[in-house]
């Protein structure tokens, strides 16, 4: 479960999240919508523990994401609209995600394939040299193949063609569990069938939250 009460975070004068309280439970499957600004990432990264907030708590199963970084991340996977400057190989990446999170390997080749991304032949290869897109893939097959109880996209189809769109969105519909999933998207018609809450936010507010 997350909880996050009277949530603010400003930077310099700007409140880019203005005293937001919301929870995500298992079994939700949330899009975050709203304009550029409207404090959708700020909020995602707060429940990550990125940013240390002006007021307010967040509370993931109890644990408090800034304190108990190492365990609350274990039980996360995140996928960001821009793929981290990563300068480790794939076969460095994967074995480091398979070492610090225990996601089996084998699970993160399935979900590669999947996605139609071979990592055979760039094993060897700089993540990030690697194109936009198969950086995406990547990361989304390490999300999927992650057993954790809450997932979290942010913009994950921005560098994917129609046909890797597809995929995922298959793929996250064949998975579908008892866990918590956000979705910051401005698609709302992909995820059709996959969410079961909508949540709009504008100037650091949540402006509604409806269950579909």
């Amino acid at each position: 479960m997350i909880e996050v009460t009277n949530l603010t975070k400003k930077f310099g004068n700007t409140i880019s999240l203005d005293s937001v309280s919301v929870s995500f439970k298992e079994g939700d499957y949330v899009a975050l919508m709203g304009p550029n600004g409207a404090g959708k990432t700020t909020l995602i990264r707060l429940i990550l523990g990125y940013y240390i907030p002006n007021n307010g708590e967040v509370f993931i199963d109890g644990l408090n994401p800034m304190k108990n970084r190492v365990e609350v991340l274990k039980n996360i996977s995140f996928v960001p609209q821009l793929p981290p400057p990563i300068k480790l190989s794939l076969d460095e990446l994967i074995n480091y995600v398979v070492v610090s999170s225990g996601t089996p390997k084998d699970k993160i080749f399935y979900y590669a394939k999947e996605m139609e991304l071979d990592l055979i032949p760039n094993l060897s290869k700089s993540f990030f040299k690697l194109s936009g897109g198969m950086k995406q893939k990547l990361l989304i097959a390490i999300s999927l193949a992650n057993s954790g109880s809450i997932s979290i996209y942010d913009e994950p189809t921005a560098n994917l063609d129609p046909k890797a769109r597809e995929n995922f969105y298959r793929l996250l519909k064949e998975n579908e569990d008892k866990k918590i999933s956000l979705f910051v998207t401005h698609r709302l018609d992909e995820l059709e069938g996959i969410i079961n809450r909508q949540i709009y936010m504008d100037l650091g507010k949540i402006v509604s939250d409806e269950r579909i």
